[in-house]
């Protein structure tokens, strides 16, 4: 969240636009939670599953379209471009590491 709030408020930016982004973060991981509370837990692929993945996989490429297409388009600057994807890879790799985490079955972390 830091590079995203840097590539919104540093002086030579000093456009808002990037933090558009952060809809895109809380938007993402709900499809996915949706289809696990609703699917049986046998394993294997369900469709409802595939569409929550898909869906999910629609939010992460906007998160990371938006900046490229408002730096191409001139609406932002090339540098908060660079620093909003930089700030997409970290959450988006922080969500990837607690889904994994708290999906073990053999992790004490489960009890959360």
């Amino acid at each position: 969240m830091t590079f995203v709030i840097l590539a919104c408020a540093l002086p030579q930016y000093k456009l808002w636009w990037p933090f558009f982004v952060v809809l895109f973060y809380v938007l993402s991981p709900i499809p996915t939670m949706i289809a696990r509370r609703h699917t049986d837990s046998a394993g294997g692929n369900s469709p409802c599953m595939e569409t929550a993945v898909f869906i999910t996989m629609g939010f992460l490429v906007s998160s990371f379209a938006l900046p490229i297409v408002l730096a191409r388009a001139g609406v932002i600057e090339l540098g908060a471009c660079y620093l909003t994807l930089a700030g997409n890879v970290i959450v988006y790799l922080t969500i990837l590491g607690f889904f994994t985490i708290f999906d073990m079955d053999d992790s004490d972390y489960t009890m959360w």
